[in-house]
């Protein structure tokens, strides 16, 4: 069950309207690294895990990733003002001052349309926690991008807290990792021969030899627990 609470997880103000960058931030809304990507991966991965803490975790962070939504989607709102001048609008955003009426759509700052085809689902838990944490990681990459691209102080306080929060998922996905790293698709990892063998293609040099000695699978060192609010 999901409820939803007026306020918004954080504070989100513009100093003034800036709807080329609400283009740009469309990108978080709609695109491939995006909120909405986030948590339909992660719902879509959510149904089939039986451990109940990591279950509870991913519904946690699910939950997040819509609020963030509505967070990015307020200021997109924010930043494209109050008046429809479509000659003036930038590329990626012409269809929110002819179509939506300057409301955020679910596209990417170029426009296209947000698609399932971005959500990745395995059934392997290791293997989708893993996508989980280089998701994570994309994420946060794209909104540093985007920080450095705004003089707008409430929008970069706004993308700081959410850059921070993709870290503090990537550190959650981590530790449900450490729960299950010898289970899946990661069980006997490096056992057969043909895992161990390492083809030099490269030439001249061989920097690596023809084995791979004591091959292991994906680990993380234990993060710090995240504080809890």
């Amino acid at each position: 069950m999901f409820k939803h609470e007026k306020q918004l997880l954080e504070i989100v103000k513009v100093e003034r309207p800036n709807p080329t960058y609400a283009a740009m931030l469309q990108e978080q809304i709609g695109g491939p690294q995006g909120e909405l990507k986030a948590a339909m991966q992660y719902f879509s991965q959510s149904t089939r895990i039986k451990d109940p803490a990591i279950k509870d975790v991913f519904m946690d962070i699910i939950a997040e990733e819509l609020s963030h939504l509505e967070m990015v989607s307020t200021a997109v709102n924010m930043l494209n003002g109050h008046d429809l001048q479509a000659p003036a609008a930038s590329v990626g955003n012409i269809e929110s001052h002819v179509l939506t009426g300057l409301n955020p759509m679910l596209t990417n700052a170029s426009g296209q349309l947000w698609t399932a085809a971005y959500v990745n689902v395995t059934g392997d838990l290791a293997a989708d926690l893993l996508s989980n944490i280089a998701a994570e990681q994309r994420a946060k990459v794209v909104y540093e991008y985007l920080h450095r691209q705004i003089n707008d102080k409430h929008v970069r306080q706004m993308i700081d807290f959410l850059l921070n929060r993709e870290e503090a998922h990537n550190t959650m996905f981590r530790e449900c990792f450490q729960k299950i790293e010898d289970t899946g698709s990661n069980r006997d990892w490096g056992i057969d021969k043909d895992a161990r063998l390492y083809f030099n293609l490269s030439s001249p040099g061989n920097f690596v030899g023809s084995e791979l000695h004591n091959p292991q699978h994906p680990s993380f060192n234990a993060p710090q627990n995240p504080p809890q609010h």
